[in-house]
């Protein structure tokens, strides 16, 4: 099997559903954010006000470019990844992309109390997921295979989202899928 790279907008649950994917997959995790901040020694947000946007989305091809040619486990982009060409070309044809669609209003209910996210510390900022999403979302739609809606599942329903889907498709093994019907227990006469 390619590789599996999760893309979305920030705050999305790429990170936490690809962890837990790639434990049901029994395959290796690699979030690209961290191997980005591990290659330039600071975290992103200071990288960028220093070096500029730039700067940063060529160090990012870079890496998507380097954790797609190692064709196993699964790849929590960043939300900004399908902005290069590029990029959404490596992931398109050398992994097997899924696209955990939120909406603003849900990205922002998870979201708001974050003060981590730089994206998020501007005065409006529904307005600013707003915009990103309109910009960003028919370039994840473009890169992706599959698309799941994110909605208010829990994470674990989400997993399994991904897993029939790639099961369906042919992708995955049948009994790496978890039955999302518990088996009833007998009635006892």
């Amino acid at each position: 099997m390619k590789p599996l790279a999760l893309v979305g907008m920030p705050g999305g649950g790429k990170s936490t559903v690809g962890r837990h994917l790639a434990r049901s997959l029994q395959r290796r995790f690699v979030d690209s954010d961290a191997e980005i901040e591990r290659r330039i020694g600071c975290p992103i947000r200071v990288f960028f006000e220093r070096e500029g946007e730039a700067s940063f989305r060529d160090i990012e091809q870079e890496v998507i470019a380097e954790l797609v040619s190692q064709r196993t486990g699964v790849i929590a982009t960043g939300g900004g990844t399908v902005l290069r060409d590029a990029s959404r070309h490596a992931l398109h044809t050398q992994t097997t992309v899924v696209y955990l669609r939120s909406t603003p209003e849900e990205l922002f209910r998870r979201l708001r109390h974050d003060m981590h996210r730089p994206l998020l510390q501007v005065a409006d900022p529904m307005r600013k997921l707003r915009d990103l999403y309109a910009e960003r979302d028919p370039l994840y739609r473009r890169t992706a295979h599959f698309i799941i809606e994110t909605g208010r599942p829990s994470v674990h329903t989400l997993v399994n989202m991904v897993l029939m889907q790639l099961e369906l498709a042919g992708l995955v093994r049948a009994d790496l899928v978890p039955s999302s019907v518990e088996p009833r227990p007998a009635p006892s006469h």
